[in-house]
């Protein structure tokens, strides 16, 4: 039997399909690379420049509510849907339940996987090693436990409301503090709310983790469109900019007339074009990321410094950036393998965090295993590889470029990322750049890899607006 409707399943059974249990949540929220040096004559402002420029030169120029209802099979014939409560403009309380059924799933479909043969390297150069493939895989069916996230997520609260059209479900922690300074994060991807879990204790009190009453905040974290428990647009449109303004409407739903945002990856994207857009409220932002790119050199050339940052650049573009150029082009082709299968997913996020991270050859030098699995379970059980990858195709060659701003910025560079911009490109691009530094430990995922580090660099930086 195939359940087409989940309107036509009774009120029980529909809250279990739907994955979603709507308790009621204690909330103050109110509704009301390459070495040699060439020039570049105009500056590069954007990925896809970039990316253009690195293919025509082999790199050396350039050194210079409603989430669609989705299935989870079980063994036998019936397929159940997972899917999520319609969202209204109300902010309504929200909490995570995957069905047994698409546990159950995931586990039969890791248990007859067909792999490839071994790759003929010794290294990670061709991808994910089979070897560790078949480790991640193995762990994820036997020892992974599944409910021990859902749990932390739902330990806070979590809502949805209807933004512009679109369901977007987003955490909210309010501090206890009665001066804390609101903040909203933004994930990028592969990234999630996940990599935010960490920071909300500290952040929100503060003197029980090693800070004052001043360094409190209000933590607000939505999943992007698209991704996690947000709904997936069905229709073009949803760039950058746009959700930037959709992310002003929700700070304002929440009652917040002066707030802070925070980004890295996509995250930065959004969030500097919330600063582009001065939205109302907004007073400052903070990256780990920054959308930089170099300008045209001086009389003397590149610096020594810059040349490095160029170097990574060009690594990217040569080696690193293939994700990106799928995602950005063929998204929806790009989906059915990895929608259809949990190891394709799992690999296509690993890697990333194997290449992104601050580690010594390998991702679990940096992250807990368990950490990347939640992170890979939430795309998984969503079904979010094809509406993820969208926002590649909707703003990657658009939207993710160098903008000058005029609010306040601050900036913490953590060295282990693939880039690591020098400060004189800042300097050039913000007007109001009121902090920089660079941390030593960290890398891409910094809020997941270095969360004591990076709240650290979140109580320097914002306390000089406070």
């Amino acid at each position: 039997m195939k359940l087409d409707r989940a309107a036509s399943l009774r009120p029980d059974a529909r809250e279990r399909v739907h994955g979603v249990t709507m308790d009621n949540l204690n909330s103050d929220i109110s509704v009301n690379d390459t070495q040699e040096t060439t020039e570049i004559s105009a500056p590069l402002r954007s990925r896809r420049e970039f990316l253009g420029a690195a293919a025509a030169t082999s790199g050396s120029a350039i050194l210079s509510a409603e989430l669609v209802p989705e299935t989870a099979r079980a063994s036998t014939d019936q397929v159940a849907e997972f899917v999520l409560p319609p969202a209204t403009k109300a902010v309504t309380p929200f909490k995570v339940h995957v069905p047994e059924a698409a546990l159950d799933d995931l586990k039969r479909r890791l248990a007859i996987t067909r792999w490839p043969n071994k790759e003929p390297v010794a290294d990670w150069s061709q991808g994910v090693p089979l070897s560790k493939a078949q480790a991640l895989v193995e762990y994820w069916r036997t020892r992974y436990d599944w409910r021990r996230a859902e749990r932390s997520l739902n330990a806070l609260p979590q809502f949805r409301t209807q933004l512009d059209g679109l369901g977007v479900h987003f955490i909210h922690v309010r501090s206890e503090h009665p001066d804390a300074l609101p903040i909203i994060f933004t994930h990028g991807w592969p990234g999630s709310v996940i990599e935010f879990l960490q920071l909300i204790a500290p952040l929100v009190d503060p003197t029980a983790h090693g800070g004052k009453p001043d360094d409190a905040f209000h933590v607000v974290i939505p999943s992007l469109p698209g991704f996690g428990f947000s709904d997936k647009p069905t229709e073009p449109g949803w760039r950058l900019p746009r959700i930037a303004k959709v992310w002003g409407v929700l700070m304002q739903r929440l009652g917040y007339t002066r707030y802070v945002a925070q980004g890295g990856d996509w995250g930065a994207g959004v969030t500097t074009w919330m600063a582009k857009q001065q939205l109302r409220g907004l007073a400052a932002i903070h990256l780990n990321l920054p959308v930089l790119f170099p300008p045209p050199p001086s009389s003397g050339g590149y610096t020594a410094a810059e040349q490095g940052v160029l170097a990574q650049l060009g690594k990217y573009a040569s080696d690193g950036s293939g994700y990106a150029a799928i995602q950005g082009t063929r998204p929806q082709t790009l989906g059915y393998g990895l929608a259809d299968s949990p190891v394709g997913q799992a690999v296509w996020i690993y890697e990333k965090f194997k290449e992104w991270t601050d580690n010594h050859g390998n991702p679990e030098d940096a992250l807990r295993l368990d950490a990347m699995l939640d992170d890979i379970s939430l795309y998984w059980f969503t079904d979010t590889a094809a509406s993820s990858a969208r926002l590649y195709y909707e703003s990657f060659g658009k939207d993710f470029v160098r903008m000058p701003l005029e609010l306040p910025v601050a900036v913490s560079i953590f060295r282990g990322d693939f880039f690591n911009p020098p400060k004189a490109w800042g300097d050039q691009t913000y007007s109001k750049l009121f902090y920089w530094n660079e941390v030593p430990k960290g890398g891409h995922f910094a809020a997941l890899e270095q969360p004591e580090l990076f709240v650290a660099e979140l109580r320097k930086s914002f306390a000089q607006l406070r």
